[in-house]
This record gives structure tokens, C-alpha cells and sequence, in this order.
């Protein structure tokens, strides 16, 4: 008799050690929920999720420009009236700030890199005035995956609008457009730029000889740095 008491309370002290265990799983498992969850609202999370850079708050799909130090460098900024030959847009690679670039050939460049081929060191990053809006989990996913796709092509050395090769400004351009359907800056010709210095003329001549092709469209780092799609960010 005593054995079945004594059986009984031992039994009865498992089954609230039991209820204190499961109770603790089930509080472990609504918290970790809650987590997982953290910054999503109506379906998606919002790029804030994608901070990567603290000091800089700089985020996936920012545009960052620069001015190189090459001589076409200096010809692209009296052609276009503008500081800034050289534009790229901001990834996550490898657990990592880069940018993805059209030089030759298209490549990811790490930041800090990135920086140094600028005069000076100097940069300029840019985003979306409505980012927080349109820059959603999708669509930085598509603007990361499609903006790969340039990777290892050739640069366009003639500005052409074709794919087969790019440039620097038509990359990010296009990423956007394709993704987003959002133009930053305005297609102009190429006549529409200021060709009268003789080092513009020199590297017009050293690139299409005596056929230069007025008609072409482009789209120049100066004025998707002027466009009004555009807020300011960062500047060093």
C-alpha cells in the first residue's frame, strides 16, 4: 500500500516537472517566432532590415558616385558639365559592403576599394526618395540578381545602348529600370552634351574617328546624380 502511494506521488511530481518543461518549449519557440517576424508588415520586410553599414546607414540598391582619375574621367565631366564620371550601386557579397561596377570588366568591387579609385577618395551616395516604400524584399532581391547578370561583360568604350557591352551609369540605369521601372535620369543624345574642348574632341576622335554618332542614346552619371528621384545620403 505504501508503495502505491509512494509510486503515486513520484508520478504526480513527474507530470508537473513534465507541464514546467513544455510550457518553457512552447514560451522559447512564440519568442523565436516573434524574432523571425521582426520587421515585416502586410507580407513583406522593408529594406531597414537590410542595414549594413552602421556608421554610414548606406543599404542594398543605394547609387554611389565618384569622379575617377582617368583622362576620360575628365573628359566625361566637360562633356557633361558634371563632377562625377563614375557611378555604381551598392550589393551584399559575401557578407559584405560592395559595389557592382561597370569598368572592365564588370566586376564587384569591396567598398573600401571602391573608395580609392575616386579623386581624392572622395563619394557620394544616393537613394530613392520613396525607397522605404518601393525597395521591399523582392525587389532588392531582383535588384541584386539582375544587376549580376552584367557581371563579366566588357566595357563599352563607345557608349552604345546595346547589351553586349556597358558602361558605368547605363548599368545602374538599366537595373533599375528593369526591376523597378523607374528611370533615373532622362536618355539624352549624345550631341545634347557640350563637345567643343579639344580634350572632349581628342577622345571623340581616338573612339569613333570622323564617325561619331551624334544620335546615340545615353545616360550620364551627372544627371542621374541630378535627378529628383534621387535623396542624398552620404557624402565624404
Amino acid at each position: 500500500m505504501k508503495d502505491n502511494i509512494s509510486n503515486h506521488r513520484t508520478f504526480i511530481k513527474l507530470m508537473k516537472y513534465f507541464k514546467i518543461i513544455l510550457a518553457v518549449s512552447i514560451l522559447a519557440i512564440v519568442v523565436s517566432t516573434c524574432f523571425s517576424f521582426k520587421g515585416k508588415k502586410d507580407g513583406s520586410t522593408k529594406w531597414k532590415s537590410f542595414s549594413i553599414n552602421k556608421e554610414t546607414e548606406l543599404k542594398i540598391g543605394d547609387i554611389i558616385f565618384q569622379s575617377s582619375k582617368s583622362g576620360q574621367s575628365y573628359a566625361v565631366q566637360l562633356a557633361t558639365g558634371s563632377k562625377y564620371s563614375h557611378v555604381g550601386m551598392i550589393i551584399m557579397d559575401k557578407g559584405g559592403l560592395k559595389v557592382i561596377e561597370a569598368v572592365q570588366p564588370v566586376r564587384i568591387t569591396p567598398l573600401a576599394e571602391w573608395k580609392k579609385q575616386g579623386d581624392g577618395g572622395h563619394y557620394v551616395v544616393k537613394r530613392l526618395v520613396q525607397a522605404d516604400s518601393l525597395l521591399t524584399l523582392q525587389k532588392i532581391s531582383l535588384l541584386d540578381s539582375f544587376s549580376r547578370t552584367y557581371l563579366g561583360k566588357n566595357y563599352d568604350l563607345y557608349f552604345g545602348w546595346s547589351n553586349d557591352r556597358i558602361y558605368c551609369s547605363e548599368l545602374v540605369w538599366k537595373v533599375y529600370k528593369q526591376t523597378l521601372g523607374i528611370e533615373i535620369g532622362d536618355l539624352q543624345k549624345l550631341s545634347a552634351f557640350d563637345l567643343s574642348n579639344p580634350i572632349v574632341k581628342e577622345k571623340l576622335k581616338e573612339r569613333y574617328g570622323n564617325n561619331i554618332p551624334m544620335n546615340e542614346l545615353v545616360i550620364s552619371p551627372g544627371v542621374m546624380f541630378n535627378s529628383n528621384l534621387l535623396t542624398l545620403v552620404v557624402e565624404k
